[in-house]
């Protein structure tokens, strides 16, 4: 497939296509997961021959564990398929609510972790 017909399918020139094939531009996962789909593979397909960390090896950055997690998260079942319908909700006050009650789960969950 050409760069112009991607970015037909996704609405975006093919320079955009061109930043993101050369890394000028991030693609964010929302869109990843997209194009995976267009493509008919799994967004996996993105990752493979990345190491995603050893067991048991300490990241030198906090920020590279972070982003680390991240990618096994996007590159997961359920954080794609999260992610995917999350951005099918339009309204903003919509999605900050979500997160809100996602944030408030967590921080329950971890309080019942904590004592018991």
């Amino acid at each position: 497939m050409s760069q112009g017909e991607l970015g037909e399918l996704l609405g975006l020139s093919f320079q955009q296509i061109q930043k993101y094939e050369k890394g000028v531009n991030r693609i964010s996962a929302g869109l990843l997961s997209y194009i995976a789909r267009i493509l008919g593979v799994k967004i996996i397909y993105f990752y493979e021959g990345m190491e995603l960390g050893l067991p048991g090896a300490q990241s030198r950055d906090p920020e590279e564990d972070r982003a680390r997690l991240v990618m096994e998260f996007v590159s997961g079942t359920e954080g794609a398929q999260l992610n995917h319908a999350f951005m099918k909700i339009g309204r903003a006050k919509v999605r900050k609510r979500l997160l809100d009650l996602m944030k408030c789960l967590a921080q329950e969950e971890s309080i019942e972790r904590d004592q018991g």
